[in-house]
């Protein structure tokens, strides 16, 4: 009788690494990319949905504020997907469960571009403007914690870092993508078609984006070591090729039981081509579905979570998202020139975050997004004194700008696998997604509303530097606690 060939499964072919970055960064892009569009045309929003008579002059503070509330109300829908989401991906899969998000995602910003204005539809208008904002909350909130569990779950021993930064990257280009459509659509139009019908276009455009989003999440298979996933290789008998003569001989075996002695990779090694077991990955030994930790464990690692990225949380929105209409309101700023600040210091936002993660996979965690959070604490000030001064030249502004999205970026890169490595794969979705949509919620969704309200009732224009140093002031304290060897560590 031939002996018998002992082998483990191999994942399906789909569920290849890259695979896995293009479909988690994909839902990234569309989901932030929005955001850019609705941060950018937040005084437009605000004369269409907030402003019983529409002008083409900017929104003063008072239809601004309603704008940035309903821009809030996004975030603080984001803990609910989180929640609800997370736990779908943690029991269901990572690609159900991304699909679904990316569906609801691209449906309701879609509509926001065909939504009827306050002109038309009067009081109606600003409602339905803030439901399709709350569902979009919801998707968001499930997109983080499924799209960096899935990078993070297929990248290799070492590359944790590299993989997570794609998620902040796509972030940095659908914000930029935001930006540069909104730049580009007010420059070729007049200010009356921009208010009348022209800011519609960039909402419209997310259908073709989603779509493209969708169908690269559903050939993907699940990353594995999740709960849904294949299991990590150790030495089991795996199914075996039925002999010509004896087709049953082998059939007992078939179901794989493991051998006896510890379960490490040993010469049953996989092919290097097949997903998730190259030699180097973060998990080396198996990680079977257990249960979820205790809850009073997993809602410490939530508050920590929070505690260590406040800071990027607040600058990011402050820095990336809130700084056009706050040029506008506050410094008499065109809309032209705002978009190209917010293109600049996205720019030195997503030029820093892949060698942020990078280096991260070398050094750790915590140097640099340390350097990252005490580099906004100390130059928050000094760089928007920059921006703000008229003498100043056009390139010494830029350097300025291009210094504070870099600074934010030393935080972005590194986080979502500093986030990952917090959490066991039974609740990473949930745990991950929760600590960043919390953080979101009160730090970023409540930038724009604190940030004009404060500067509206005290008229200091140092309201967005002194609200981003001082998050980064705390969340230096938090990340102070990580461990300096968090990123050598196999994921649990």
């Amino acid at each position: 009788m031939t002996p018998l060939q002992l082998r483990g499964p191999a994942p399906p072919a789909t569920g290849h690494p890259r695979r896995a970055l293009l479909a988690g960064s994909a839902g990234n892009f569309v989901e932030w990319y929005e955001f850019g569009v609705y941060g950018c045309f937040a005084t437009v929003i605000a004369a269409r949905f907030f402003t019983p008579d529409t002008t083409t002059d900017p929104a003063g503070a008072g239809p601004l504020l309603a704008t940035y509330a309903s821009f809030a109300v996004a975030f603080f829908f984001r803990p609910v997907g989180a929640l609800l989401f997370g736990r779908l991906g943690d029991r269901v899969g990572r690609r159900p469960t991304l699909v679904l998000v990316v569906c609801l995602m691209t449906a309701a910003t879609t509509l926001i571009g065909l939504l009827p204005t306050r002109e038309t539809a009067g009081e109606l208008a600003p409602w339905l403007l803030t439901l399709l904002r709350a569902l979009q909350g919801l998707s968001a909130g499930g997109e983080f914690g499924g799209a960096v569990a899935l990078m993070t779950e297929y990248a290799p021993s070492g590359r944790r870092g590299r993989y997570g930064a794609w998620q902040s990257l796509t972030v940095a280009l659908g914000l930029l993508a935001g930006a540069g459509t909104a730049a580009s659509v007010a420059t070729a139009l007049s200010p009356a078609a921009l208010y009348d019908w022209g800011w519609r276009i960039p909402f419209l455009l997310a259908l073709p984006l989603g779509a493209v989003a969708l169908w690269l999440r559903t050939g993907l298979a699940e990353p594995p070591g999740s709960p849904r996933g294949p299991e990590p290789r150790g030495l089991e008998l795996g199914a075996c090729e039925p002999l010509a003569c004896e087709p049953l001989a082998c059939e007992p075996l078939a179901c794989g039981l493991p051998a006896p002695g510890p379960s490490t990779a040993g010469p049953f090694e996989p092919e290097p081509s097949a997903p998730g077991s190259h030699p180097d990955r973060s998990s080396p030994e198996p990680v079977p579905p257990a249960p979820a930790p205790k809850a009073p464990g997993t809602a410490r690692a939530v508050v920590l979570g929070i505690g260590r990225i406040m800071g990027w949380s607040a600058a990011g929105y402050t820095f990336l998202v809130v700084l056009p209409s706050h040029l506008q309101a506050t410094l008499g700023a065109s809309f032209q020139e705002a978009l190209i600040a917010t293109t600049v210091a996205n720019l030195g936002f997503a030029a820093a975050i892949l060698p942020a993660g990078i280096l991260s996979d070398r050094v750790g965690r915590r140097p640099v997004m340390l350097c990252g959070a005490l580099c906004v604490t100390v130059f928050a000030l000094p760089l928007l004194h920059l921006v703000q001064d008229p003498g100043a030249s056009a390139p010494t502004k830029a350097a300025a700008l291009l210094g504070a999205g870099a600074a934010v970026g030393l935080l972005a890169g590194p986080g979502p696998a500093m986030l990952a490595e917090m959490f066991p794969a039974s609740v990473r979705c949930t745990g991950l997604g929760l600590a960043y949509a919390l953080a979101n919620a009160v730090f970023s969704g409540c930038a724009g509303l604190l940030v004009t309200a404060v500067t509206a009732a005290t008229g200091d224009t140092d309201v967005p530097a002194l609200y981003a140093a001082g998050a980064c002031a705390l969340s230096a304290v938090a990340l102070a606690s990580l461990r300096r060897d968090d990123h050598l560590r196999p994921l649990r």
